[in-house]
């Protein structure tokens, strides 16, 4: 009976003082919450990107990984749903401070009058672009077969539906649109039941790179018409990108969609507003490390200088580069080498040449580019 008196009053001894320390922790934590909040939550900007399988996912944590340090800075990549919405959740979504988005959206947005106040929003840089790409079935050959037809352009509200829609305006095809998940529509596509499926897709896009040759699915090319080419910049998809579906020798012309790091309204909310003038810092200072190997490729399109007609930059964005003005006249290489590849092909088709294979074209460039270093010493 003893024995048991005093193992029930060591337990009872013990239950209080785990109850006391349990307090005294609990009032510890609830006395830390507050710095504990103010420290986590310092500096962190909320960057909207779009769906989980888009390259602006990956971009995003590429611009975490300059700007992170762990105390005083830090990014936090949210997915997002479209550009359309990214701009809605840009405005009015509660800790969204910046946000990738389409510039064909911010025209539609505008034109539209989409989203009142869409004008008070701010663009920090115009970023790299995306390439449209229209995977048809075998029995349609070009672009105007589609008249009547059906088309698939991802899920509403998708940055691939925003460009599918306007590009089939400016080409004056009727076009049907389906919204399936391209998934499910290139199953559809595979059995007939639709006539294409259009996609906006940083490429190589790992989508078209999966296909295999010998199905009859195929490129369509774009008609690059003067009131295409008024709004959208004119590229190439190449076999070097997709060689079950481009022959070496007849690369596909289609259209680059620009993309664009938007910025809150911020001019009431001072502490986020410091945040952001703080990532611009850092981003802008530290872009040229996102040029290094590593990162994705689409980094090099990427001048942050380049202007956006129609549209504010934010004024942190532009007094970095006033600050600056020797990024300003950084030449962007991948324009450049675009640029260049046309003059070549342009020069030898008009000298009757036979045309210079891309190995050649880059071992030319790249002579090009030690020339060009040689006249800046």
């Amino acid at each position: 009976m003893n024995l048991c008196r005093s193992i029930t009053r060591a337990a009872l001894v013990a239950a209080a003082g785990i109850a006391v320390a349990a307090g005294v922790s609990a009032g510890r934590l609830a006395l830390a919450a507050p710095e504990t909040a103010a420290i986590v939550n310092r500096g962190v900007v909320e960057l909207e990107t779009g769906p989980a399988d888009d390259v602006s996912v990956r971009m995003a944590a590429e611009i975490a990984s300059i700007i992170d340090d762990g105390a005083t800075r830090r990014v936090v990549p949210v997915v997002g749903k479209g550009p359309l919405q990214n701009l809605v959740d840009l405005k009015y979504l509660r800790g969204i401070d910046l946000a990738i988005v389409q510039a064909d959206a911010l025209d539609y947005a505008k034109s539209q009058n989409f989203l009142p106040g869409v004008a008070a929003l701010t663009y920090v840089t115009r970023l790299y672009n995306e390439e449209f790409h229209l995977l048809a079935r075998p029995d349609i050959k070009s672009v105007k077969d589609l008249a009547g037809q059906t088309v698939n352009v991802d899920v509403k509200g998708s940055g691939t539906a925003v460009t599918a829609s306007r590009l089939f305006g400016l080409l004056g095809i009727n076009a049907k649109f389906a919204t399936d998940r391209q998934a499910v529509a290139l199953q559809k596509l595979r059995q007939g039941e639709i006539a294409a499926l259009a996609y906006v897709a940083a490429e190589p896009a790992p989508f078209f790179q999966a296909l295999k040759a010998g199905t009859g699915l195929h490129l369509l090319a774009i008609p690059l018409v003067q009131a295409v080419t008024a709004v959208y910049a004119p590229t190439r998809i190449t076999a070097a990108d997709y060689p079950n579906l481009v022959s070496p020798d007849g690369p596909i012309d289609t259209i680059a969609v620009g993309n664009v790091l938007m910025a809150a309204d911020l001019r009431g909310l001072p502490q986020r507003d410091r945040n952001l003038s703080n990532f611009i810092d850092t981003f802008f200072t530290g872009f040229q490390g996102l040029l290094a190997p590593g990162y994705d490729a689409k980094w090099r399109e990427v001048n942050i200088a380049a202007d956006l007609p129609g549209w504010t930059r934010t004024p942190a964005a532009a007094e970095w580069l006033r600050d600056n003005p020797q990024v300003a006249a950084m030449p962007n290489l991948a324009a450049l080498k675009t640029l260049f590849s046309r003059f070549i092909d342009e020069r030898r088709q008009a000298s009757g040449g036979a045309p210079m294979s891309p190995a050649d074209k880059a071992a030319l460039f790249q002579q090009f580019e030690s020339w060009q270093r040689g006249q800046a010493r």
